[in-house]
């Protein structure tokens, strides 16, 4: 499961506005109770691949603490929860940020502005063991160079455990399906010829758990956004 979960798990279940100010910066009601929204594992790239934008979409990028199942899990609670993780991942999830501020609009759901192909960098594997406390991790993202996201997962509205018992009340998740936990606040557009750098630390080690090297380009052919 470790090196192949992007090939066995069946779903991305993406959390939404799990850090207030996030949400306070999109405009958005910080929420009182979770909420989800599922990507395709199409959509999984890894570190050295390019994102790909589609015609004349605002891609933002969302850099986010992901955790991967190590056990199947339905109806679980909180307490049990970290008994089915069995690791880690630093992740980005890219939002074709117009095409959602439309579907919003018009009451429809997001799933073209969260799915495209490329549209879920991940890192590779981090085990378990290599994170004693998921509420206390370090993320951060950079364009060209440039700082654009820095927070901690202290900072969670609900934190994993609260996260896993939520969604597993719902669906059932499998072994080498992928939660991602939520973006701090700094999220903003990437364009074409950009170089994105994304990192996961502890606090106060130098140590960089999970990294991210990625290219943007410009795609060719296919979904075009008519405003």
């Amino acid at each position: 499961m470790a090196s192949s979960f992007r090939q066995t798990g069946r779903k991305i279940v993406a959390i939404g506005r799990n850090f207030a100010d996030h949400a306070k910066e999109l405009n958005n009601a910080v929420p009182t109770e979770p909420f989800f929204f599922l990507k395709p594992t199409s959509s999984y790239i890894g570190s050295g691949d390019a994102i790909e934008i589609p015609r004349g979409v605002v891609a933002h990028h969302e850099v986010e603490l992901a955790v991967i199942m190590g056990q199947k899990a339905r109806d679980i609670k909180a307490a049990q929860a970290s008994d089915y993780i069995g690791g880690y991942a630093l992740a980005i999830d890219m939002t074709a940020r117009n095409v959602q501020d439309k579907a919003k609009k018009a009451g429809l759901p997001w799933s073209t502005a969260k799915g495209f192909d490329t549209f879920t960098p991940i890192s590779a594997f981090v085990p378990k063991d290599a994170i004693a406390d998921p509420s206390n991790v370090n993320l951060w993202l950079k364009v060209n160079d440039e700082l654009r996201q820095n927070g901690n997962t202290q900072d969670m509205i609900f934190d994993i455990p609260a996260l896993l018992a939520h969604v597993s009340s719902i669906m059932t998740l499998d072994v080498g399906d992928v939660i991602l936990t939520g973006t701090p606040k700094g999220v903003s557009q990437i364009s074409p010829g950009d170089q994105v750098t994304a990192g996961m630390q502890l606090p106060g080690s130098s140590k960089i758990l999970a990294e991210l090297k990625l290219r943007a380009m410009q795609r060719e052919g296919g979904f075009a956004f008519q405003g």
